[in-house]
């Protein structure tokens, strides 16, 4: 066994430990001790990333060498150790990224909490992504849901409250009946490892048996994990939590916290339903219809946003309606596109919401689209991060959101006849309605006349390491949209060995 085999199981361990050195000290060791473990599982998950990609295969972890169902198990392959490497550096630059506003919108006794916090949602999305355990997968959905409500209740405002109330209630749901599916699916296979669960499934598949309860099991899962991921029309209380939130923790919610629910949706249906009944029970075409309704719904509520965090949110759940659309088609591409599109939003989002603060710093802290007139000038490396944000989220050629839209229009044409017209004329509406809310804010900006006289004197920077991390996020855009090649090849090679 090689060493780097362990780094899957000890980034998890690591996140909680640190979760636990963070509990006695003071809020600036707890933000060292955090920053300093998400950046070393970041490197370990590269390392992992490396190793899979080079030796073309996957392996599992026996946790304590122990088998199942005494002990658990984690399985690492080329698609989980691409999304971990990606969902830690989003993380790392949106914690550093925001680190200034987390002293300043977080009480002082509060601060270590904070990254408390901020250690166990990183261990629970490490988790999600590798776990080969569907019980395993739940209890860390749960942390998920807990440590992010957490995050957003922690800021100085009713308003938080009344956000993470909102999230909380809608979570509890989809926890509820993702639960309920498990429980069904345990009873009729006898197993929660994946593999294990899989073989029965495929016996009884094969057998006929169960038929009723097995559409049941699908339709509880996929609408619970749909609820928590925040799709049309379970959207609403992602305005509130991701406005309200301290800005790294809007970063991190909208960037992968819905993400890691949609990967945990996807292994289920690879690896233990199998993906054939997910299509023969049709519940990929449920899914295709409200992906694409949450296209075009996200984006008209962005239009009508009153200010630049709700118009951000409301585009997350047009973005997460591409998402579900990808995996609604049905087919190997879409999926391929639906993974792609989860890296891009993961690093565009992120870019926004830390672009969206700093404009927001030099307009004297209001969020409404008048108040940000002329605010690029004013803070010129946040300007030009939203640009480049805007711009990708538009789809525009060498960045990733270009790369996004283009595998989803191409999915599209080998999906069946009843589904490529509709996709490619709602992929051109959503399009046009993302040019018109971004772009005008753009537009809005950079128009120095008709700034408000007291904020025309307001000049700021972003400090170092806010400006590391936009920088950051900013190449990982370029990168995924000017080298998207070996990128997809990867993500294609995951699914198919999941599949």
């Amino acid at each position: 066994m090689s060493f780097v085999q362990n780094f899957p199981c000890f980034s998890i361990v690591l996140c909680m430990v640190a979760g636990i050195l963070s509990t006695p000290v003071k809020g600036k060791t707890a933000k060292r001790i955090t920053l300093a473990v998400v950046a070393l599982v970041t490197l370990m998950s590269m390392a992992t990333l490396c190793y899979t990609a080079s030796t073309g295969g996957s392996f599992v972890y026996t946790m304590g060498k122990y088998p199942a169902p005494w002990g658990n198990e984690i399985r690492a392959g080329v698609l989980e150790t691409l999304l971990a490497t990606a969902f830690a550096l989003v993380m790392l630059c949106s914690l550093v990224g925001g680190m200034d506003h987390v002293f300043k919108d977080v009480d002082e006794e509060k601060i270590n909490l904070y990254f408390i916090l901020a250690d166990l949602l990183l261990s629970s999305l490490l988790a999600i992504i590798y776990t080969n355990d569907l019980f395993t997968g739940y209890v860390f959905v749960e942390i998920n849901t807990i440590a992010a409500c957490g995050m957003i209740m922690i800021r100085r405002s009713g308003r938080s409250l009344i956000a993470a109330t909102r999230y909380m209630v809608m979570s509890l749901i989809g926890s509820g009946l993702f639960l309920i599916g498990l429980a069904m699916l345990y009873d009729i296979t006898g197993h929660l490892l994946m593999e294990n669960a899989h073989d029965v499934m495929a016996e009884l598949i094969r057998t006929g048996q169960y038929g009723i309860p097995l559409l049941v099991i699908i339709s509880f899962i996929t609408v619970g994990l749909a609820i928590k991921s925040g799709l049309y029309p379970f959207h609403s209380w992602m305005p509130d939590a991701y406005g309200y939130s301290t800005i790294s923790s809007s970063s991190i919610l909208s960037s992968l916290v819905s993400k890691s629910y949609i990967i945990l949706l996807i292994k289920i249906f690879y690896r233990v339903i199998g993906f054939d009944l997910i299509i023969q029970s049709k519940i990929v075409n449920v899914l295709f219809v409200f992906g694409l309704i949450g296209m075009v719904m996200g984006s008209v509520g962005a239009i009508t946003a009153k200010d630049i965090y709700r118009m951000i949110a409301y585009s997350s759940v047009a973005q997460i309606g591409y998402i579900y659309m990808g995996i609604g088609l049905a087919t190997e591409a879409g999926m391929v596109a639906a993974v792609f599109h989860i890296l891009t939003h993961a690093a565009t989002k992120s870019l926004l919401f830390l672009a969206a603060k700093g404009l927001n710093d030099v307009s004297g802290r209001k969020r409404i689209f008048p108040a940000l007139q002329g605010a690029a000038f004013r803070n010129p490396l946040a300007g030009a991060a939203f640009l480049v944000g805007s711009l990708s989220m538009v789809g525009i050629p060498m960045l990733a959101g270009f790369i996004s839209k283009l595998l989803f229009a191409t999915a599209a044409l080998g999906a069946g006849p009843n589904k490529v017209l509709i996709t490619l004329v709602v992929l051109a509406v959503s399009t046009i309605l993302n040019a018109v809310y971004f772009l005008h804010t753009v537009i809005r900006i950079y128009t120095p006349t008709g700034a408000p006289e007291e904020f025309k004197h307001i000049h700021a920077h972003m400090s170092a390491g806010a400006a590391l991390a936009v920088f950051c996020l900013i190449i990982m855009n370029f990168a995924m949209g000017l080298m998207s090649q070996p990128l997809t090849d990867l993500i294609q090679f995951g699914i198919e060995m999941f599949a």
